[in-house]
């Protein structure tokens, strides 16, 4: 019997895009099933593989390249996508913080000292463009800034106490004295959509620095140091709640787009609002209507673990899965959470024998778990 198969998966971060990982499932699914039915459907969740997710959805969307300075001060060419005009907003540029300032941009992690700069200036670039509205994808960053280059970028300036410009980074962050908003430029018409992997909040326990700087070299010494840098640089902006979920993504870089769009600049108020990038992705593709009568969806992405859950794109492809009565399989490359919601589970590390195997050569992996997937579509847990 024919049956239908979607595969969905994210990318697994810093080896292969979600593009190549969906076509390597079903590769190694055909060898199996040959007559089934595949539809290959990418996705991203606001992380790194959000311009190629919606180049793909909406039609008439075009690259524009675009020079930045890097998280690490060296130039980088990114791309950011417009949109053409649609329901009443006039076109839309979209913003891929990885693109710009991403932590795979960087050789060595610098934990205090990377910032956001480039993406503020790829969000100018789309301004300068005539853009009605932005939509920045903000998962993968390499910084811990809160978004002060962000807004450094868009024209404020962060002085010291002696009226000098601070340090960028978390470096920098507790010897802001003030912010000189006056050349910060206006929110597009349209306003900002903010599309989060996380939602996590700025400050504590669950925050930005706690949660996401081991990953970006912040150790026992230095997350501290970023901690209280994020603390000041809230209580700089007493009109953002920094306990809000989703300030904390990358790198508190929400909390200071949100900083931005709290103050209106123009008699018309416009503002930054925050959106689950898995959820608006999957919506704009047309994943819900994808999955109803399909046999099963196969999603996946590197790592899942704890913050899985949050609002990554396996979690929202288990969510409408559940929803549409369709099992879900989960392809990852490690799996350290319990993952509830999934039928069946393959874990990359133990098919191909070691965590570095994997990762010599993801694609070969992803087409032995897509075989053997196709022949036990129903067992909890595919063994190596």
């Amino acid at each position: 019997m024919t049956r239908r198969i979607v595969f969905a998966p994210d990318s697994f971060k810093g080896s292969i895009s979600a593009r190549a990982a969906a076509t390597a499932l079903s590769e190694g699914w055909r060898s199996v099933a040959p007559d089934d039915e595949l539809v290959l459907l990418p996705l991203a969740d606001g992380g790194e593989g959000t311009l190629d997710a919606i180049e793909v959805a909406v039609p008439g969307a075009r690259r524009i390249p675009v020079a930045v300075t890097g998280p690490d001060d060296r130039p980088v060419v990114a791309h950011w996508l417009l949109l053409p005009a649609a329901g009443g907003v006039g076109e839309t540029g979209v913003v891929e913080l990885a693109a710009a300032s991403g932590i795979t941009l960087l050789d060595a992690l610098r934990p205090l000292d990377a910032h956001t700069l480039g993406l503020g200036e790829a969000m100018a670039a789309a301004l300068d463009r005539g853009v009605e509205r932005l939509v920045i994808a903000l998962g993968g960053s390499a910084s811990t800034d809160g978004g002060a280059g962000v807004l450094t970028a868009l024209g404020a300036r962060l002085l010291d106490a002696a009226g000098a410009p601070v340090a960028p980074g978390a470096r920098g962050l507790a010897a802001i004295d003030r912010i000189d908003s006056d050349a910060l430029r206006p929110l597009p018409v349209g306003g900002v959509v903010l599309l989060t992997d996380v939602d996590n909040p700025l400050l504590g326990p669950r925050g930005a620095a706690a949660v996401f700087g081991p990953q970006k070299g912040l150790d026992s010494a230095t997350q501290p140091l970023a901690e209280a840098g994020l603390s000041h640089w809230a209580a700089l902006h007493p009109h953002v709640d920094p306990a809000r979920p989703g300030s904390g993504a990358a790198g508190g870089a929400a909390f200071g787009l949100l900083a931005w769009g709290a103050t209106p600049r123009t008699a018309t108020p416009r503002t930054a609002t925050i959106e689950p990038g898995a959820a608006a992705i999957a919506e704009l593709l047309g994943l819900p209507a994808v999955l109803a009568g399909a046999d099963l969806v196969v999603t996946g992405e590197g790592r899942f673990d704890g913050q899985s859950s949050g609002g990554k794109a396996p979690w929202q492809v288990a969510r409408l899965a559940a929803a549409a009565g369709t099992p879900c399989a989960l392809v990852a490359g490690a799996i350290t959470a319990e993952a509830e919601g999934f039928a069946v589970t393959a874990v990359l590390d133990e098919l191909a024998g070691s965590t570095e195997a994997a990762l010599a050569d993801p694609a070969r992996w992803l087409r032995v778990a897509g075989a053997r997937l196709a022949a036990h579509p129903r067992s909890p847990r595919l063994a190596p």
